[in-house]
């Protein structure tokens, strides 16, 4: 989500001569103060939703989370991912976003890797709903480092079931 600042200027004349400038307030607050932020979402997985695990295209539901710090390394232990619905995922091991890297969280049961940066919610429901959801991505500390919205019809022009954030 890019947040804009907009201000809207007007200038009036009065009978005194006198110009006046009025300006409007930003049209939203900042954004959250995080090293880590939502990139992209595969929210719905390509092919027919099947959620088996051997032979279910689960793991093909997968939310990617980026470090766009230029100089932090941050450990991933104790980030929460939620949704709308409750449904979460705990990062219950040390996992080392150095400044640039990516993790992508996929649906489905595999092994956490650090050097492949890449993690598995050891479940094989889907978590995201493939009309509209929001994205909760929540600090340690339980401060929300990022939040995002999405429905299929305004977000994914081009259908396939894929949305960028934070470019």
């Amino acid at each position: 989500m890019r947040i804009r600042m907009r201000h809207a200027v007007a200038a009036a004349a009065t009978t005194t001569g006198i110009l006046t400038i009025v300006t409007a307030a930003p049209a939203q607050a900042a954004e959250y103060s995080s090293e880590l932020k939502v990139r992209g979402i595969q929210y719905d997985a390509p092919g027919r939703d099947d959620n088996r695990c051997t032979g279910g295209n689960t793991r093909n539901e997968y939310l990617t989370i980026k470090n766009y710090s230029r100089s932090t390394t941050v450990n991933l232990r104790g980030y929460v991912v939620k949704d709308t619905a409750g449904n979460k995922y705990t990062f219950s091991v040390n996992h080392y976003l150095q400044p640039g890297d990516s993790v992508s969280l996929r649906g489905g049961r595999g092994t956490e890797s650090d050097a492949n940066n890449v993690a598995y919610r050891q479940n094989c429901n889907f978590m995201w709903n493939n009309d509209k959801d929001t994205i909760y991505l929540y600090k340690p500390s339980g401060a929300r480092a990022d939040v995002h919205s999405y429905t299929k019809r305004d977000n994914d022009r081009d259908g396939n079931g894929f949305i960028t954030y934070h470019g």
